[in-house]
């Protein structure tokens, strides 16, 4: 179990339960009063702790090493899935997967960030950091499930997209913009979570849905915090305030309504309990693609596009014409000035 630095109080008191039963397992003492009294203590500690997160400290848990990515959701919810792979222009994208799945009877297409479990597997994922094929691939796969009439569900978990030149030259730009413009107007539901982290257009990118959530311990934003800070004042020391200044939480992004709804995660967070999470992330995928099937096309098109369309905070100054004496639409000549 790996504990983060805000944790340690939880550690300590685990290391005592360890010892505790390794004394009992001796048969030497009944420690069974023992065990319920630090497991109550435990359990009152860990509450006490994740009541007072602070943004940083949320960040890191949507990084936590041992936090379950999108194949572990996959093969918890679904009871088959075949992965498709390739954009049909390049190659297939390790970082962003996808495929057919069936949720309960419910065929639907599943595409995600996968960061990797190992320091092998992250490699090869590259991070959970996507390139222009990755984001064709999953345009592809969206497109497919539109013509079979197929819910489509993303899962985000990426720290950006990839940022290095060849992924510029393929037109990573490009290929985020394309995946709004087409995913704005699917003729089939689109539910979108969080499931890690939300970072700029590499999340954006398949971000964009009917319903967009965020798990209770992740974070959504134009940048991280660490970039922010080194931006701001040129150094990474900073990344706390940053993460403070940038409202990136699940909290700060309901209530500025950029998504629908948080999912609530266990106790300690997914990563404490990622068979239930997964339990929990199943039942909100079902009852979303259960409201919005209801919902013709054309409704769920005109909702969506309404919803992006009314985002944002702006003021309208308008300035009376007689009030500086200027018939701004009649406007004097231009003086002559060619001779």
């Amino acid at each position: 179990m790996v504990f983060l630095e805000f944790e340690k109080p939880l550690e300590k008191l685990y290391e005592q339960l360890d010892k505790i039963k390794q004394v009992g397992e001796s048969g030497e003492l009944d420690v069974e009063p023992m065990v319920k009294e630090l497991e109550a203590k435990i359990r009152n500690t860990r509450k006490e702790i994740y009541a007072n997160l602070s943004g940083w400290e949320k960040v890191q848990l949507s990084r936590h090493p041992e936090r379950p990515y999108t194949l572990y959701y996959i093969n918890q919810m679904c009871k088959k899935f075949v992965e498709l792979h390739g954009d049909r222009y390049f190659k297939d994208d390790k970082a962003i997967i996808g495929g057919l799945a069936n949720i309960d009877g419910q065929t639907v297409m599943v595409i995600g960030h996968q960061k990797g479990v190992n320091t092998k597997m992250r490699q090869y994922r590259n991070f959970g950091m996507a390139n222009p094929e990755g984001y064709r691939k999953a345009l592809r796969l969206m497109k497919m499930a539109e013509r079979f009439n197929f819910p489509v569900v993303t899962l985000i978990d990426t720290p950006g997209a990839f940022p290095g030149i060849e992924a510029e030259e393929r037109g990573q730009a490009e290929a985020i913009a394309r995946n709004l413009f087409e995913m704005a107007q699917l003729r089939v539901p689109i539910i979108c979570i969080v499931i890690g982290e939300g970072a700029s257009g590499g999340a954006i990118g398949i971000g964009l849905g009917d319903r967009v959530y965020m798990l209770e311990y992740t974070w959504y934003s134009v940048i991280s915090p660490e970039s922010c800070s080194s931006i701001l004042w040129r150094s990474w020391d900073f990344k706390e305030q940053a993460a403070e200044a940038l409202k990136l939480t699940a909290d700060d992004m309901f209530e500025f309504g950029l998504i629908d709804g948080i999912i609530k995660e266990p106790a300690g967070g997914a990563h404490s309990a990622p068979e239930e999470m997964a339990k929990i992330l199943k039942r909100q995928i079902k009852k979303s693609i259960a409201e919005l099937q209801e919902l013709s096309p054309e409704d769920r098109i005109e909702q969506r596009i309404n919803k992006y369309a009314s985002m944002g905070v702006y003021d309208r100054i308008s300035v009376e014409m007689e009030e500086h004496g200027t018939d701004y639409s009649n406007p004097e000549p231009e003086e002559d000035l060619s001779n």
